[in-house]
């Protein structure tokens, strides 16, 4: 009670002061969440590595790309020593408005035969309402949608949705999974190079049959087998081949993550930092209104480090105060926000209780260093020059 009674002396120094604190924090809590979303679909993504599949495309370079190739290339890989089960699978966006989107990968749709990987996938995909695809809907016009997508569209399981100018119908709903699926449409393999092949210049499908259409591959290497020397070889038949692994996504994501989560903590800290500096102020300015009282402590015999002890509490105080007032404001805008585009599947943060935790962590101890030299200046302090002081 002491404390605040001695804080509340000058209420609208002390009330700005923890509002610079309230600042940094909010900024803290608000970019510390949106690197916490990217780490974790970075993270998510390095699971689904965790299999040991090799992702293969067309165009080459470093990034996957959807450009159309020849499934007999299917038989070629197959043939690579070490190389264990090749899954052809064809992607598309949802619809060319979204190949602009930014935050994340854009709606897909997806497709690949039916139970080529069970038991090799690492990221299990589960179905929430109805069912996931089989190898018996080949033929037939059904979609199973992620839960974002689901919700964007408000579809259910025996809802119809369009895709690409054809009525699919819905079989079933994922669960969440927090990464791509959430946000993908999955058809039978047939269905989706038919529709992959409407989207293509008329030179290019001219040339194309839509049962030999894909976009990509997914290799699984035998057991034991290194990933990298599977990958010279399927490079090796084509120089218009890209290739991922599992530590190729690692370099590539992980130098993205780290790129933008410097940027985005760096923000919160340095508007701390400035809240920081506002303690320093306030305090040291404190100290100088209180120089008697401080005299009159030291004459009766109390010691420098009751002293520092008392204005470090009271800094630390007003850190404490501001950062949990900022992890109130910063949790109230990222909830708000999450629910806005939760409809659309753009969810663009994630407050976790350690980024919680530590955010008022971080600004108590900030407030207690702030205060610490105006509170070594009081404590040295001359008794006798201190009662003297007007």
């Amino acid at each position: 009670m002491r404390m605040l009674r001695n804080l509340s002396r000058r209420r609208l120094r002390t009330a700005l002061t923890i509002l610079g604190i309230t600042i940094g924090i909010w900024a803290l809590v608000v970019f510390g969440s949106m690197a916490n979303r990217i780490n974790d679909m970075v993270g998510k993504g390095s699971v689904y590595f965790q299999s040991g599949a090799i992702s293969v495309w067309g165009g080459g370079g470093d990034t996957p790309k959807m450009n159309p190739l020849d499934l007999a290339l299917e038989d070629r890989i197959k043939a690579i020593p070490d190389v264990d089960v090749v899954v052809p699978g064809v992607s598309m966006y949802l619809s060319d408005d979204n190949a602009s989107m930014s935050m994340g990968l854009p709606p897909m749709i997806t497709a690949q035969p039916a139970g080529l990987t069970t038991g090799r996938d690492t990221l299990i995909l589960r179905a929430a309402a109805g069912r996931l695809l089989a190898a018996s809907d080949e033929g037939s016009n059904v979609v199973v949608l992620g839960c974002d997508l689901a919700r964007q569209y408000s579809k259910q399981v025996g809802d119809t949705i369009t895709l690409r100018g054809e009525e699919f119908t819905v079989v079933g709903v994922l669960a969440q999974t927090q990464t791509q699926p959430d946000n993908s449409a999955m058809i039978p393999f047939a269905a989706e190079q038919r529709l992959y092949l409407t989207t293509l210049p008329s030179l290019v499908k001219a040339n194309l049959t839509a049962s030999n259409v894909v976009t990509g591959f997914q290799v699984y290497p035998k057991p034991g087998t290194s990933p990298d020397t599977i990958t010279a070889q399927i490079k090796a038949l084509s120089p218009e081949l890209g290739t991922m692994t599992g530590a190729d996504f690692d370099k590539l994501a992980g130098s993205y993550a780290a790129m933008l989560n410097s940027v985005l903590v760096g923000i919160g800290l340095i508007s701390l930092a400035v809240g920081g500096l506002s303690v320093v102020n306030t305090m040291a300015m404190s100290i100088a209104e209180r120089t008697r009282e401080i005299g009159i402590k030291r004459a009766i015999g109390a010691g420098r480090i009751r002293i520092v002890r008392e204005i470090v509490a009271e800094s630390a105080l007003i850190g404490c105060i501001g950062g949990t007032i900022g992890l109130a404001l910063g949790a109230l805008l990222v909830t708000l926000a999450n629910e806005a585009g939760r409809s659309s599947g753009t969810i663009l943060f994630e407050l976790t209780a350690g980024t919680a935790i530590s955010s008022v962590i971080f600004s108590t101890v900030l407030g207690a260093i702030a205060g610490f030299v105006p509170a070594l200046h009081a404590a040295r302090l001359d008794p006798v020059a201190a009662l003297r002081y007007e």
